[in-house]
């Protein structure tokens, strides 16, 4: 057997970069570069693999690790999970903060490879800076945190080791029904160890990506519940745009007369104006897909983990006779809502059940039902868009009708995580493009936005890429804004300044509750508190942008932002535009309901009020 000596970390480069995914007969190289902050715990040993010339994957210098692992993600995300990037941090704080990063790739089932330097393996100059001990237990360190929110989690204690984890590695990040974060652990002195490693760990490997097709039978007990309902609708989740199963859904939906409701992750799998398509649904949903959920007699979820936001919390399915088909190749989210679960690519079961269907004439029972909601629902989005708010402030809404309608160009991509702007643009934003809505919605993890849209420029070289945060979000992790301007990765951020958590307070006062710790006002230093009328904190955003090397503008009204949008659009650097905007300028739900933890003894009336309408609501829920 012909071998090569190296040491773990120059192997483990060697064989990331030799990795390719075939997906209907396209071959693509699987992991495009790594995102890197350096330290002690992997400088010397993975990063002199990386500093090397012999390879292909590109270096990004991240500023934070949380930041940078998210930009890994949304560059897989936006290359539907078919390109990935790997992640290295140091040992301790760096590893650490990461793990945010892992839970958000786990829950949204996307692709990213994180390799935190670890302790030493010979425990010989222990305790190192930045080690945590555990007194019961010496083999824990800082990664065993990363356990509970990787789909698949190693250690490397000897360099031999690297081949069989690099393999099982690969084995879960290619897998669309299991995947997620994956950690590799690298203690400092096994990533300098060599090995004799054998030249064929090192061939090109190429991972196939198989649809799961939908047995006859399966296809047969599918279309023969459909054929036995009157008004069913269908669930567009992200699966639908993983498998590129878009086209395939739309047929589906406008042959059968069978409206589709859209999750976060699912959104713009479909152009906004398909006569079939009802927009956003659940919580932060739109007035048609609500209205048509409640009624319907059957529920065919593709490609989604039925979150509570998009079932508002099992609540928004009314029809007593009510049953559900999840079409899903992950069999843990077919089973929820007691599904009839059918496990399958997207594409691939709409298509096996739509043959069926055709042969027996079926159409659903609707008449004018779904073109009268979404008439309705298209005029109201029409009043949002036009909306003004009382005095001099700038209403949120009006905003993005701006940039829906007329500032942004139809291929744009819009990146979103948190706060209101998510369940705003969910309900009122129109895509005009396939996968042009990139929202971060299973964690809602604030910062994601300017860091995920780094990896989507990335993925997108082509297209602008619209960031759409709140204040409170940008201020939490903004950091891979500087890696977007040293690495010349242009982003545009618009920034919607409200003065604080506006989303939260909303859902505070919803329940009764007053006004407590979610603007951003001066505070009281000795009682915790806001005195009365509280001062806001001017806060220049823009100055913040502008420091690191970014263009600029401050605006206040609609002119402002036409002019501020077109000069970004020529400018070669990332920009940053600082919305100033009414607290209260978001939209409210349409005919949903999301189930939070309301106190059930209180002395203010109106908390008591919200608690029975939440026992009220939770009679009405699907219990399992």
């Amino acid at each position: 057997m012909s071998t090569i000596r190296l040491t773990m970390a120059q192997a483990l480069v060697k064989f990331l970069d030799n990795q390719y995914v075939s997906f209907d007969g396209e071959e693509n190289k699987f992991i495009q570069g790594v995102f890197g902050i350096f330290g002690h715990g992997n400088v010397v040993g993975l990063g002199e693999a990386l500093q090397e010339p012999n390879h292909s994957l590109k270096f990004f210098q991240g500023h934070n690790e949380q930041g940078m692992a998210h930009a890994a993600i949304g560059f897989a995300k936006q290359n539907n999970r078919r390109k990935i990037m790997a992640v290295t941090s140091s040992i301790g704080p760096g590893a650490l903060n990461m793990v945010t990063a892992a839970g958000l790739a786990t829950v949204n089932r996307i692709p990213v490879l994180l390799l935190p330097g670890d302790v030493f393996a010979c425990r010989q100059p222990d305790p190192v800076l930045q080690q945590l001990e555990q007194f019961h237990d010496y083999t824990i360190t800082s990664n065993d945190a990363f356990k509970p929110v990787c789909r698949y989690w190693d250690r490397i204690n000897r360099p031999e080791q690297i081949m069989s984890a690099a393999l099982n590695a690969m084995r879960v990040l290619t897998n669309p029904a299991d995947t997620g974060a994956v950690c590799l652990a690298l203690p400092q002195d096994v990533q300098a160890e060599a090995w004799d490693y054998p030249e064929e760990f090192f061939k090109k490997r190429i991972h196939y990506i198989e649809r799961r097709e939908l047995s006859n039978s399966s296809a047969v007990r599918a279309a023969d519940l459909i054929i036995s309902k009157k008004k069913p609708m269908v669930i567009c989740g992200g699966g639908v745009r993983y498998s590129e199963a878009g086209e395939a859904l739309a047929d589906f939906c406008e042959e059968f007369n069978i409206p589709f409701g859209e999750t976060q992750a699912g959104k713009s799998a479909v152009v906004w104006d398909h006569p079939m398509n009802l927009g956003g649904l659940g919580v932060t949903g739109g007035l048609a897909a609500n209205k048509i959920a409640a009624e319907a007699d059957l529920v065919i979820a593709v490609g989604t983990r039925l979150s509570d936001f998009t079932t508002d919390s099992k609540w928004a399915f009314q029809n007593p006779n009510v049953e559900f088909i999840s079409l899903n190749i992950n069999s843990f989210d077919a089973y929820k809502m007691d599904s009839k679960p059918f496990i399958c690519d997207a594409r691939s079961g709409l298509i096996a059940i739509s043959n069926l269907l055709d042969t027996k004439g079926y159409k659903s029972s609707y008449a004018d039902e779904i073109k009268t909601v979404k008439v309705k629902w298209n005029e109201e989005v029409d009043r949002l868009y036009k909306a003004e708010m009382d005095g001099n402030d700038y209403s949120q809404l009006r905003v993005l009708g701006l940039m829906n309608e007329e500032l942004f160009d139809k291929d744009a991509i819009i990146v979103g995580a948190s706060g209101s702007l998510p369940g705003d643009l969910q309900r009122v934003w129109r895509p005009r493009e396939k996968d042009s809505y990139h929202m971060e919605y299973g964690f809602s993890c604030m910062g994601y936005e300017v860091s995920g849209a780094v990896g989507v420029k990335l993925a997108e070289p082509d297209k602008e890429v619209y960031v759409m945060t709140g204040d409170g979000s940008f201020v939490m992790l903004h950091s891979e804004l500087l890696t977007s301007i040293q690495e010349g990765i242009k982003i545009n951020i618009m920034l919607f300044d409200n003065n604080g958590f506006g989303c939260i307070d909303n859902l505070q006062r919803s329940q009764g509750i007053p006004k407590f710790g979610c603007e951003l006002k001066y505070r009281n230093p000795i009682t915790g508190r806001l005195d009365e009328g509280g001062q806001l904190i001017p806060v220049d955003y823009a100055a913040i942008a502008a420091g690191y090397g970014c263009r600029v503008w401050t605006v206040k009204n609609s002119e402002e932002l036409k002019k501020a949008v077109a000069e970004a659009k020529k400018s070669p650097v990332s920009t940053l535009i600082d919305i100033k905007v009414g607290f209260d300028s978001m939209s409210d739900g349409y005919d949903a309901w999301w189930r939070v933890g309301t106190p059930e003894v209180s002395e203010k009336s109106d908390v008591i009020e919200a608690h029975k309408t939440l026992k009220e609501n939770i009679s009405k829920v699907k219990q399992f």
